[in-house]
């Protein structure tokens, strides 16, 4: 069932990294959710370390069609009903990590004590009843929230993007990131290692439009 409130408008989960202020609140958390207690499924990066003190929360973005779930060889990988992609399933995962190499926002970890992938399922006990992931409970930002999409553009400066386009791949997502005000999709191009990003004509890639949120 899709998570909504009780006048039947639909919530969701939004990311505004320009809010983010680095408190680590969401991380600990995360750690508290009863699906995966005492480990938390958040990670917390630094944009451009050497440059800058931008942080931003990564959360699974609960692809439409999940290429993790795609390159599992054990089927471990499922969706539910309403689009969340959960962790793998314990009897089934055999520990490959062919779904955290696929994945285009590094999401999936595998941990080797439990030799299983595990990764942020979007409290999914907590929303699948219409209640606040842990992590957008706690932030005291709002960097992260889970409310409706009304309520994000009533209150909030740019575009709610859920359209990513990587190459010639479009991957659509669960979970929408704001981006200043623009298209519906994002273009990714190419990133370099210890380099500055390299976007093409027209096209901006995600460490640029951090910078300039």
């Amino acid at each position: 069932m899709s998570a909504e409130r009780s006048d039947g408008s639909q919530l969701a989960f939004f990311i505004d990294y320009s809010r983010c202020i680095g408190c680590q609140a969401c991380v600990q958390a995360c750690e508290e959710c009863d699906t995966h207690r005492g480990v938390s499924m958040i990670h917390l990066e630094t944009i451009r370390r050497p440059d800058s003190v931008q942080t931003a929360p990564q959360v699974c973005m609960h692809c439409e069609n999940p290429i993790c779930a795609q390159v599992c060889p054990a089927d471990a990988i499922k969706k539910t009903p309403d689009g969340v992609v959960q962790s793998s399933l314990k009897p089934r995962c055999i520990g490959c990590s062919n779904c955290v190499l696929a994945c285009p926002f590094g999401v999936p970890k595998y941990d080797a004590h439990i030799d299983q992938m595990m990764k942020c399922d979007m409290c999914y006990d907590r929303t699948s009843t219409g209640r606040r992931p842990m992590c957008a409970t706690v932030c005291p930002s709002q960097a992260l929230a889970f409310t409706t999409r009304e309520e994000i553009e009533r209150t909030r400066q740019g575009t709610a993007v859920n359209v990513w386009r990587f190459g010639a791949e479009v991957v659509r997502t669960k979970v929408y990131v704001m981006m200043p005000a623009q298209g519906p999709a994002i273009h990714i191009d190419t990133i370099r290692k210890g380099g500055p990003a390299v976007a093409g004509p027209g096209r901006e890639d995600v460490a640029s439009l951090l910078d300039g949120l």
